[in-house]
């Protein structure tokens, strides 16, 4: 078992230096904020709750692997469940929302917060007047492919989080 683990890692190591396309991939994509054309991204209908939030995304920037994207997203009034199909990292840059997570913890991150959001979960966000946030989000490993990959860090003995420097 051990040694069909150590295999799977090392393959998916391998594979991830693969080039994934013959496009030159761009160093830097930078754009202003304010500049982003901002295109409409409707909720789920059956998602709201109450109100009638409105919701409009600028896609900013993708990994060349697409297993990552980078947007400015804002939305109006309302109350609504969200279903983070990625893991999501959002930094609030106007306005507040209420969020209620599945385990029933609630926050309220406003201007300047930065929340951190698990792929498939839900949960329940509230704005009551306006928000827009930048959203990180990242294409989250099959979980074989997330084993191995915390096999292949521990083997290293790299710590599991933090930064080298």
């Amino acid at each position: 078992m051990v040694l069909k683990l150590m295999l799977a890692s090392a393959a998916a190591m391998a594979v991830r230096t693969l080039p994934l396309s013959a496009g030159t991939v761009q160093p830097l994509v930078s754009a202003p904020v304010e500049g982003m054309e901002m295109k409409p991204s409707p909720i789920e209908p059956s998602w709201i709750i109450e109100g009638e939030p409105q919701a409009r995304i600028a896609e900013h920037s993708w990994s060349a692997d697409e297993a990552a994207m980078t947007a400015i997203w804002d939305c109006t009034a309302g109350h609504f469940r969200w279903y983070f199909h990625w893991d999501e990292t959002v930094v609030i840059l106007e306005g507040e929302v209420h969020v209620t997570t599945e385990d029933g913890s609630e926050r309220v991150l406003r201007t300047g917060d930065i929340g951190y959001f698990s792929g498939r979960t839900w949960a329940t966000w509230r704005v009551d007047d306006y928000v827009k946030k930048i959203a990180f989000v990242r294409k989250p490993f099959p979980v074989p492919v997330a084993m191995a990959y915390r096999l292949a860090n521990f083997l290293r003995s790299k710590p599991p989080r933090g930064f080298a420097g």
